[in-house]
């Protein structure tokens, strides 16, 4: 694994998430939506019943988080790998294939300029395929996982689970509007934070009225009018897709790497209070609901190995600070300690080195 490979995992989850960590909403019923005027409650109840959904789609993703665009040179970007990635998905647009049938066969495509990348599930067996490194990982997970694909790639629903576990105290929920996202027919709600101590303005989801089906979901960063990161699906179709979309037989000659989770041990939640430590490797989380802070402990980010171009636009994005280097773009803050460690979170970088000592 690259030096570099602690970008992505760090940053991307925190800003797609929004760092929203709450306890999830209680007693959600899978109903449907009652009458033409559903509460806030209904519809997010409603979310619930989409997750047998069959469907074929496309997807948008855009970010403005004030970061700048990728350097790049005459042989093209001056980064490699991962960090590379992680920054092409702050800074750039992005379209994505969709294909779900049910809860556990789902086929996502990224398509950039002759590359694709692909994350297929089918059961119990995840693939992903990286066609410009010729690359492809095949996981098997537990035989009773319910549990959805995430490698990066982030779907409405995605972020809308996120938003949901977040409806708490601290959260002003809006009455649903209605509204059109693919040509079909959503409610809207928006979900408004109510601690200042976050750099999130308001969460937007719109619901599918028939199916509960998360059309597109939008993060607001405080001060700004246009979202900071969205997705959404343009185009959509209901329906099971071919099921020859959910068989991968890697290339010839392609690198492949397994990983057996089948007999995985199911890490539950941490208990109750301020703050919870993970377990193989995973995030310590401070604080609660929308001001949540994600740690990584020291040597997570050590730079020493970091190579001149990796060097040179860590500089680039970030700034001194008290004990380490700090980046806050419009939506969420990232914090490298000189002992290694990685502080993440929405909220502004003076929270983040206060939690670091």
């Amino acid at each position: 694994m690259k030096k570099s490979a602690w970008l992505p995992a760090v940053i991307a989850p925190v800003v797609v998430a929004g760092a929203i960590a709450a306890p999830a909403l209680a007693n959600a019923a899978s109903t449907p939506l009652a009458g033409a005027n559903p509460t806030a409650a209904d519809v997010i109840a409603s979310v619930a019943k989409s997750s047998g959904a069959q469907y074929s789609g496309k997807l948008a993703q855009t970010s403005d988080l004030g970061l700048p665009e990728l350097p790049t040179g005459s042989g093209g970007s001056s980064l490699e790998g991962n960090a590379s990635d992680a920054l092409s998905l702050l800074t750039a647009s992005h379209t994505a294939r969709v294909y779900v049938d049910g809860a556990t066969k789902q086929r996502v495509q990224v398509t950039e300029q002759l590359a694709e990348q692909d994350l297929i599930r089918n059961g119990s067996d995840v693939w992903t395929w990286d066609s410009k490194e010729r690359q492809a990982t095949h996981v098997t997970l537990p035989a009773d996982t319910a549990k959805s694909m995430q490698d990066g790639t982030t779907t409405p629903a995605d972020i809308a689970k996120q938003a949901i576990d977040a409806i708490r105290p601290s959260t002003t929920v809006s009455k649903p509007t209605t509204t059109k996202v693919a040509g079909q027919s959503a409610w809207q709600i928006t979900l408004t934070p109510k601690s200042s101590g976050t750099l999130v303005g308001s969460v937007q989801l719109a619901v599918d009225k028939q199916t509960g089906l998360p059309l597109r979901a939008a993060i607001e960063a405080k001060g700004q009018s246009d979202p900071a990161f969205q997705v959404r699906f343009t185009s959509l179709s209901y329906g099971a897709p071919a099921s020859r979309l959910f068989d991968f037989t890697p290339p010839s000659g392609a690198k492949v790497t397994t990983k057996d989770l089948s007999d995985a041990a199911d890490h539950a939640g941490a208990g109750k209070g301020d703050r919870s430590t993970s377990h193989d490797g995973a995030p310590t989380l401070t604080g609660k609901g929308w001001s949540t802070i994600a740690e990584l402990p020291a040597g997570t980010a050590d730079q020493s190995g970091l190579g001149d171009d990796a060097s040179t636009l860590l500089n680039q994005l970030t700034k001194a600070v008290d004990g380490g280097r700090a980046i806050q773009t419009s939506l969420v803050s990232v914090y490298l300690t000189d002992d290694g460690r990685v502080l993440a979170g929405a909220v502004p970088v003076s929270s983040l080195v206060a939690a670091a000592k």
